[in-house]
């Protein structure tokens, strides 16, 4: 298919939030994080590292999220960014702006914000600068020869 590369190997899920549990405050996290439960705050993945951010049916979050990659099927109160890839399944909902790399979003996710694609920025061009204005000049006389009648006694 177009587009698809190499796969790369999934970021292994070492941490999870399991069902029935709530957690409150800032989490930061490394390779992978499972949430089932509730968090109230933001969940970011560390920078630098390939991250994955899980939020499972029952999952929910409100507060900012951050991860390289991002599925969510649960439920997100609050703004989104997937450095990479965005997946949102059937069941998920987000209420807060989403900014994505990649974006697969099946049919019955619901997105309560704007969509916002990061794209690759253009590198930036030098602006050549424009020269002095000079100044406007005489136009060329051209030469005349003049016949003089030759005065002769």
């Amino acid at each position: 298919m177009l587009g698809i590369t190499k796969k790369q190997a999934p970021t292994p899920v070492r941490s999870a939030i399991g069902a029935g549990m709530q957690v409150t405050g800032r989490c930061t996290f490394q390779d992978g994080l499972q949430i089932e439960g509730t968090v109230l705050g933001d969940v970011m993945g560390e920078e630098g590292a390939s991250s994955m951010l899980l939020i499972h049916e029952g999952g929910r979050v409100e507060g900012a999220i951050s991860a390289d990659h991002i599925v969510v099927a649960g439920r997100v109160v609050g703004p989104v960014l997937a450095r990479e890839r965005l997946e949102l399944l059937a069941s998920g909902r987000i209420e807060g702006d989403v900014r994505y790399k990649t974006l697969e979003m099946q049919p019955g996710a619901v997105v309560a914000g704007q969509l916002q694609p990061q794209v690759t920025p253009v590198a930036v061009r030098e602006t050549p600068v424009p020269p002095e204005p000079v100044a406007p000049q005489a136009a060329p006389v051209e030469p005349t020869f003049e016949l003089r009648p030759d005065k002769t006694e």
